[in-house]
């Protein structure tokens, strides 16, 4: 018998399919509900019989606390699976360090989000904000003076090749542009590029960079990897796509050079800190688009991550390496 945390919401909807998948490697799970109540713990013997359990979105905001107070106090934990793609949240560190395995969803938002970055890199390819701005005021305003470029003759760099990475050279390459790829890796079959190169030669290819579009993770290596000199080696007029998180990109350089004109513009679905507070100059900074972490908010999200859930209780129920695993 094994204990299984997680919400009434995971039960009620996919209770039958976590059961059938368990028991086909001869696992009977015990589930464990987390209180309805944010404020309501669980007992101390309870905790005690927690095996695995599932961090799902419904958790947050309201009852995130909550859970992982539970986690953080259910001693014999081995297993977690989370909605999330990323673990650079202290939280997560916390329970790698007492010896639990976390295993990510990454890749499941990757979709959603590619597509949000490309319809910030649309938006900001053409008039679209000087339009909207016209229609706010029921002005009938044509655009003049020199016309945006054809996309097919820009180029397009994407730092980060994971699984948004390549959604976003996918999408990108289909609309006609260069694409570079960043990563560690090699070139693979599969990847929606024109050419590959490592970080270390980023230098090199940002001159290049009408658009640079981050989707890395957050590690020591990468924050603040996009400094004021990057930044400073990027065209004039160059357009920066984030996806990744605020940190990566020096804030203030940016500022500085979207205020200067150096930068074309911006679509930023990350920043430094969050919330973004209201006195930051990037709310009103002329061709900056803002969207509040939530590029990923799409209607299929849960079941995709359910599914990466259940195909890592069959490898676990087996002894199996499990996918996107971190220990």
């Amino acid at each position: 018998m094994a204990g299984f945390l997680c919400t009434r919401h995971i039960l009620d909807r996919y209770g039958d399919e976590i059961r059938a998948a368990a028991a086909d490697t001869g696992i009977a799970l015990d589930v464990i509900l987390l209180p309805s109540d944010p404020a309501e713990r669980l007992p101390a013997e309870t905790l005690a019989a927690v095996d695995l359990s599932f961090f799902s979105g419904d958790v947050v905001p309201d009852y995130g606390r909550s859970y992982f107070a539970a986690t953080q106090g259910a001693p014999n934990l081995k297993w977690m699976h989370t909605m999330n793609a990323g673990l650079d949240n202290p939280v997560f560190g916390r329970l790698l360090a007492k010896g639990v395995t976390i295993t990510t969803s990454s890749g499941s938002t990757a979709v959603p989000i590619a597509q949000t970055a490309i319809g910030g890199l649309l938006m900001l390819s053409r008039p679209f904000l000087a339009w909207g701005e016209s229609q706010r005021r029921s002005a009938w305003e044509p655009r003049e003076g020199k016309p945006p470029a054809d996309l097919a003759t820009e180029t397009l760099v994407v730092f980060g090749l994971g699984a948004i990475g390549r959604e976003i050279a996918r999408l990108g390459r289909a609309l006609g542009l260069h694409v570079i790829g960043v990563r560690r890796s090699p070139r693979a079959e599969g990847d929606s590029v024109d050419e590959m190169v490592t970080p270390a030669a980023l230098a090199e290819v940002l001159p290049r960079a009408n658009w640079l579009a981050l989707a890395c993770p957050l590690t020591e290596k990468t924050r603040g990897v996009i400094d004021a000199a990057a930044i400073a080696a990027l065209p004039a007029g160059a357009r920066i796509l984030n996806v990744a998180r605020g940190e990566v990109i020096d804030q203030d350089a940016m500022i500085a050079a979207l205020r200067a004109g150096h930068l074309g513009g911006a679509y930023l679905d990350v920043t430094t800190p969050e919330p973004l507070p209201p006195d930051s100059p990037l709310w009103t900074l002329p061709n900056v688009i803002i969207s509040p972490h939530n590029s990923a908010v799409a209607a299929g999200n849960e079941r995709r991550q359910v599914d990466m859930f259940l195909a890592n209780l069959r490898r676990w129920g087996r002894g199996e390496p499990m996918v996107n695993a971190s220990s």
